[in-house]
């Protein structure tokens, strides 16, 4: 298996280098960091570090409870946040602005993993939610590194794309030293994977040890103030192609009954940030980009174009519609405007996060809708001009996240031991 795989990544090898060319046409980032792709350390970190692995931006955000606390409470040990994307990369400058070390994860040849942990000699591998790759465990393994899959989730989705390759899920699996999963569901489905009943460890999601600064509300009513704060506003967090350009659609009767409202769009991707804001200006609204000055009275679109400010912008917003669900991309995480206490919609594709979306909506956090247009409009038209259903749902957010807290203390004992076993 490992002779194969390392065959067959290494016939690919130029073909990454050749993607990460090509994306960046549109985000000169994919064309940096060239040496640490091929696994070099280009920083000086300390032996024995926290290597802590987050593929991107969602992953980074979740990552952030589990460094901070880690941080707090082992402030000698060094930590190596690594991910894969460049808009991963820029949340965790935006996050810790130099108190931790990144670089992008190398491609996984055999070779440049070798190179890379015998240069960083990490005393644990924490890999965040799911993104596995069998020469990195492989050589971790050979290492004698423990490796932590924390947050871990497994759609039923994946867990059966997963199934039509057993041989490589499970030499994947044999390797890691422990599985921290969100929730007894997506733990049977590990198990049923072929993952040994001792390594699995139920933690809960990190995502609901979210901590809210005093300065992000701050942040928010300073956009109210911009925008005029008795607008109703209308945010669409974390959208994909296809989200934005529907609820733009419909806006024009949103406002037929919606008084003076404001539609805040979020792109997931920055490469999106441009043609959202195209689209909406097509449409002959008054738009705004958050990174070319401020709002006014008269804006009625607000294109959030920067990375790292999503609690900022939610803050802000009376209803939060999470994006990724009206299409059939598994849904985002709706926990953080929970955290603010913003009442939460989402369409019917969240696989992703099917535990937390039906918590939150047992709690009367949240309310499931359609995708379809006309279903879709009746519902934010209803919510949007009921204050006491979204004040009674934003108190029940609150209340739900404070409830499900935890994990994170319990992930960082789980990653002290095991350091500390690894030395």
């Amino acid at each position: 298996m490992r002779v194969f795989y390392s065959l067959v990544i290494t016939l690919l090898t130029p073909i990454f280098f050749l993607a990460f060319f090509w994306l960046g046409r549109k985000n000169p980032a994919w064309r940096q960091g060239w040496l640490q792709r091929c696994g070099s350390v280009t920083q000086n970190i300390k032996p024995n570090a926290l290597w802590l692995h987050a593929a991107s931006v969602g992953e980074v955000m979740a990552a952030a409870p589990l460094i901070k606390s880690f941080q707090a409470k082992y402030p000698d040990i060094d930590i190596l946040v690594t991910t894969f994307t460049p808009t991963g990369a820029e949340q965790v400058k935006q996050l810790f602005s130099g108190k931790v070390f990144h670089q992008y994860l190398p491609i996984d040849h055999p070779l440049f993993f070798k190179r890379f942990v015998k240069q960083l000699k990490p005393g644990l591998l924490v890999v965040i939610e799911r993104e596995l790759w069998p020469g990195m465990l492989s050589v971790c393994a050979r290492h004698s590194i423990p490796v932590l899959l924390a947050n871990a989730r497994m759609s039923q989705k994946s867990a059966e794309s997963y199934q039509r390759f057993p041989i490589l899920i499970r030499f994947m699996l044999d390797k890691l030293s422990m599985v921290a999963v969100q929730d007894h569901t997506d733990g049977q489905r590990y198990l049923d994977l072929g993952l040994p009943e001792n390594k699995l460890n139920v933690t809960g999601s990190m995502k609901f040890d979210i901590s809210i600064d005093n300065a992000v509300k701050a942040e928010g009513e300073g956009l109210r103030k911009q925008w005029g704060e008795k607008r109703p506003v209308l945010a669409l967090a974390s959208s994909h192609a296809d989200e934005d350009e529907r609820l733009l659609v419909l806006l024009p009767k949103l406002q037929q009954q919606v008084s003076d409202i404001l539609l805040l769009l979020i792109p997931r991707h920055p490469e999106r940030f441009d043609a959202v804001s195209a689209a909406a200006q097509e449409l002959g609204f008054e738009v705004q980009r958050r990174s070319q000055g401020a709002a006014s009275i008269k804006t009625q679109v607000y294109v959030a174009d920067t990375m790292g400010e999503m609690l900022k912008v939610l803050s802000a917003a009376d209803v939060v519609l999470m994006g990724g669900s009206l299409i059939e991309r598994g849904g985002h995480n709706p926990i953080e405007p929970a955290a603010l206490g913003k009442p939460v919609l989402i369409g019917p594709h969240y696989f992703n996060f099917t535990e937390v979306v039906t918590g939150l909506e047992q709690a009367g956090a949240l309310k499931v809708v359609s995708s379809n247009s006309e279903d879709l409009l009746t519902a934010l038209i209803d919510l949007l001009k009921d204050k006491e259903t979204q004040e009674i749902m934003g108190e029940a957010g609150l209340t739900s996240v404070e409830r499900n807290r935890g994990a994170v203390g319990e992930l960082v004992k789980h990653c002290a031991r095991m350091m500390l076993s690894s030395y």
